[in-house]
């Protein structure tokens, strides 16, 4: 017969296997949990939506009349966080909120410059008027920066808000002859990102034309680029 103890002995080991059994049906069916929802998942993959902001188009320039400054545009530095592509919100005036899945086409800073330099060339107020290369054959630098560029969700319904800052140098003397800062907010009466990204676009609009308005009447232009050599 078998002893007591070799009786123990047998059922600890069937007791065993019986464990080992369950802990591994249990790895196989969490497994092919897991590969039915990454496989559902996979079958969900969601892209980026990308807008960029479309201004009118300027009107053609006066012709030239007793002008004769030259001006180059830097282009528009912004806060870093401006910088990173998504489309920015605020739910609070401390906290800072980025749309996963919706982001800008093109950098606004490099949006906004181009659409200073467009401007400009249609005033009339400059002889030529060129983005910044370093070169010296210009009478001014101006340069700017794009402050705010958000979507605003206190204070009562969705807005969006946009700032910029310039400032316009002479590039001989170094002095300041112009400086101007605006800032624009637009209500928004729809509820979803392509609506905030319509008013952004507006509210850019406004935005650049105060800030450009007015330029300085009393700039002429400084030495010539042969005369600062």
């Amino acid at each position: 017969m078998m002893r007591s103890n070799e009786r123990t002995g047998v059922l600890a080991r069937f007791g065993a296997r019986r464990m080992d059994m369950r802990r591994t049906l249990t790895t196989i069916v969490f497994s092919l949990a897991t590969v039915v929802i990454l496989a559902s998942c996979g079958g969900r993959v969601r892209y980026p939506n990308y807008y960029t902001l479309n201004l009118p188009a300027p009107p053609d320039p006066p012709p030239a009349e007793n002008v004769h400054a030259a001006v180059a545009i830097r282009e528009f530095r912004a806060p870093a966080y401006l910088r990173q592509g998504a489309i920015v919100y605020k739910p609070s005036p401390e906290q800072i909120g980025f749309y996963a899945y919706h982001r800008w086409a093109i950098n606004p800073c490099e949006f906004v410059t181009n659409s200073v330099i467009e401007r400009l060339r249609a005033s009339g107020d400059f002889a030529r008027v060129k983005p910044y290369d370093g070169r010296p054959d210009v009478d001014y630098v101006l340069s700017g920066r794009l402050e705010k560029l958000e979507e605003i969700d206190y204070a009562g319904g969705v807005k969006v808000e946009v700032a910029i800052s310039a400032q316009m140098t002479n590039l001989a003397t170094g002095a300041t002859v112009w400086t101007n800062a605006v800032s624009e907010v637009g209500d928004v009466n729809k509820r979803d990102v392509p609506a905030v990204v319509s008013e952004m676009n507006r509210t850019m609009e406004r935005a650049i034309e105060k800030l450009l308005s007015p330029m300085p009447a009393d700039v002429t232009p400084g030495p010539t680029p042969a005369e600062r050599k």
